[in-house]
């Protein structure tokens, strides 16, 4: 029988647009998370396979939702988050959120306007900082701007990988109404260069999850733990990065990822900063969360 992990993409923690585990986060938490990323890194390339019909897809995500909550031992990935979970006395409410967004992306192809974005987001992205600040034992205080994060980091991917996901998979996440009220076209996506129309919808939605990246600048300095900081404040200088070159880039035909180099500049730049903030008491000032 094929298993989940059968279907895997070969892509791993490494591959991410932001640190998953890394050497910031205490070891002690990084078995856990990455239980986690392993368990909803396959369910993601179940929902992305290429040959797999709609049906067995679905079929795949409940039986990882199934074994995750106990019943079977075929698929490691669940099995093992299943462990990790009891070993720290955790529910996998995250991680059963998260497979809601997985079937949504084998049954919806197109998204209305930014609120049904932001209602993808609370599945595909929230429950991942929800669940890392948990594993840190963080005060749920903390999730509003942690949901502006999350929701802007899965905006900068829809649109980094807009054209992608058009060829690939017929799936959108660029709102209608948005395209509508540029002039532009679901088709324009797959063209080699962004039309005018679409190009000044795209980075128009950029400058809007920008708001979001506004929203969560007090996600680092309102937890408690040391280490969680300083990875929030290098994923919030990925972030940063990134949406200000969809703002002035074509994903279509430009680069809109961080090179090996940005990326350590930017590692480098959020643990400095968020340190230097700690060392003389400095407190950013909390923010109501995004419209999300």
């Amino acid at each position: 029988m094929t298993t989940a992990s059968d279907l895997r993409s070969g892509k791993t923690h490494r591959d991410e647009n932001f640190p998953v585990a890394s050497w910031i986060i205490h070891p002690r938490h990084r078995a856990l998370i990455l239980a986690f990323y392993n368990f909803v890194r396959t369910a993601d390339d179940i929902a992305d396979h290429a040959t797999l019909s709609a049906q067995e897809k679905l079929r795949y995500l409940d039986l990882m939702e199934a074994e995750l909550l106990g019943n079977g031992d075929s698929q490691k990935e669940a099995v093992n988050l299943r462990r990790a979970f009891a070993e720290r006395g955790m529910p996998p409410r995250h991680a059963l959120d998260v497979l809601v967004a997985f079937r949504l992306d084998v049954t919806k192809l197109r998204y209305e306007n930014w609120d049904d974005v932001i209602d993808y987001c609370r599945y595909s992205a929230m429950p991942v900082g929800r669940f890392m600040l948990d594993v840190h034992g963080e005060d749920t205080s903390t999730w509003a701007a942690s949901d502006a994060l999350c929701a802007a980091l899965q905006i900068n991917n829809h649109l980094q990988d807009c054209g992608k996901d058009y060829r690939n998979l017929n799936r959108v996440y660029l709102p209608r109404d948005a395209l509508a009220a540029a002039g532009a076209t679901v088709e324009m996506l797959g063209e080699a260069k962004s039309q005018p129309a679409l190009l000044k919808c795209l980075q128009a939605l950029a400058v809007r999850t920008e708001t979001l990246l506004v929203q969560s600048k007090s996600l680092a300095a309102e937890v408690k733990d040391f280490r969680l900081g300083l990875e929030i404040s290098v994923i919030q200088a990925f972030a940063d990065k990134i949406v200000n070159m969809l703002k002035v880039r074509d994903p279509l035909s430009e680069r809109v990822h961080l090179s090996k180099v940005e990326l350590l500049l930017q590692s480098l730049g959020g643990v400095a900063g968020e340190t230097a903030q700690r060392a003389t008491g400095r407190r950013a000032v909390s923010k109501t969360a995004a419209g999300a």
